[in-house]
């Protein structure tokens, strides 16, 4: 009487493995070596975990990709008699010859598993790792998308805001290539308000991998979103004819940009201006209110930051000696506030601006009567127009 067929134990058989290994590499072109090397290590592994006496060099597992099957082997080295203590990893030279005449002492006989309980190992390990390499394919291709977006801007959608540190989760992408962003309170701008459902306009500053997929570092308070809102705006910036050449910025407050254009006809100014203010509003909306102060650039460090501290009027730039990036400039009497401004804002952002340190002084001022010597030299700017990581902002000095 013959016995029942035994049931195929849940899971992938090795046949199906197979197949799912060469769609992951024709569909995500994850190579399909590699990922068998993932499904034996895993198959050794679970074998190794429920017969911990069994050495884990000792295991084997061969794929014949051609006939699409995985069989399991115990190693077992053919001992005399006399040293025969190790059941699990050696065989007497008795029991070798009774497998075949040939063995010897010193020999090495591949006992085959259990093919029930190999295929019970196989099929669980073998569908966690190809669910793990779809999880992994899905979390590279959403990485890839995203890495691609750095510095550049895209549109979120708030989809929670933690009441305990005012961080705000967003959706960002579009269709399948979709992933949550956090966006921390402190590059949220202040007092600008957010609400779940609020599609805003957030700046990709980093992208990293992390154990849940891919991390996106966005920002509403870095400069390069300035930036880029511009280039979106203005066509000379998009294609080249007019450059940014430095961006200062306080998040929600003020922004001051220096602009230049090698054509001659062409006005860096005005083209970022647009007609009857139109470009520059436009980004001023997007920003909540955001004063944007636009300058023009000047190989001159002294024009240049003459015009950086605008709207006040320059008299005089006096450049300290020569390596040291400090000046002292000196304004009308009457508009010495408003060249250091609200706080020094007006004096710190152009100071971040140009890279100068800056000492504003009336002109009623008469240097030669304490010999008062010019400020230290500042750290230098960056081109996103912050201070080096770990240093303070130059700081303007004010009377």
């Amino acid at each position: 009487m013959r016995g029942k067929k035994q049931k195929e134990p849940a899971g992938m058989n090795p046949g199906e493995i197979f197949a799912a290994l060469e769609l992951l590499e024709q569909e995500r072109g994850i190579p399909k070596e590699a990922m068998l090397e993932k499904v034996i290590k895993a198959i050794t592994t679970a074998y190794q975990r429920d017969h911990k006496d069994v050495e884990e060099e000792n295991i084997v597992v061969e794929a014949d990709e051609e006939h699409k099957e995985l069989r399991m082997f115990i190693r077992k080295t053919v001992v005399d008699e006399e040293d025969y203590v190790d059941p699990f990893n050696e065989m007497s030279l008795e029991e070798a010859k009774a497998l075949s005449a040939r063995y010897e002492i010193g020999d090495v006989v591949n006992i085959p598993v259990d093919k029930m309980e190999f295929g019970r190992i196989a099929a669980g390990n073998g569908k966690q790792v190809i669910i793990q390499g779809l999880r992994e394919a899905e979390r590279g291709k959403v990485y890839d998308e995203f890495n691609s977006k750095q510095h550049e801007i895209l549109t979120g959608v708030v989809t929670r805001i933690d009441p305990r540190n005012g961080a705000a989760s967003l959706r960002i992408g579009t269709g399948a290539e979709t992933t949550e962003a956090l966006l921390l309170a402190g590059e949220q701008v202040p007092g600008e308000p957010l609400e779940e459902g609020m599609h805003i306009k957030v700046y990709v500053v980093d992208v990293r991998h992390s154990t849940r997929g891919p991390q996106v570092l966005i920002s509403r308070t870095h400069p390069g979103l300035v930036k880029r809102l511009f280039e979106l705006e203005v066509p000379e910036i998009f294609d080249g004819s007019v450059e940014v050449r430095s961006i200062a910025r306080e998040a929600g407050s003020r922004t001051k940009m220096a602009v230049w254009s090698r054509e001659e006809n062409v006005d860096p100014i005005g083209a970022c201006v647009g007609p009857r203010g139109q470009r520059v509003a436009a980004i001023v909306d997007e920003l909540r209110g955001e004063k944007i102060d636009i300058i023009k650039y000047s190989e001159d460090p002294a024009e240049f930051i003459a015009a950086a501290l605008a709207p006040a009027d320059v008299v005089d730039v006096r450049m300290a000696e020569e390596g040291v990036k400090a000046c002292r400039c000196v304004v009308p009497d009457d508009q010495l506030s408003l060249a250091i401004g609200k706080e020094g804002q007006n004096a710190r952002l152009a100071a971040r601006l140009t890279g100068y340190k800056i000492d504003i002084k009336p002109q009623s001022y008469q240097p030669e009567e304490d010999g008062e010597p010019f400020p230290a030299e500042s750290p230098e700017v960056l081109e996103d127009g912050g201070a080096p990581e770990g240093e303070e902002a130059p700081e303007a000095s004010e009377e």
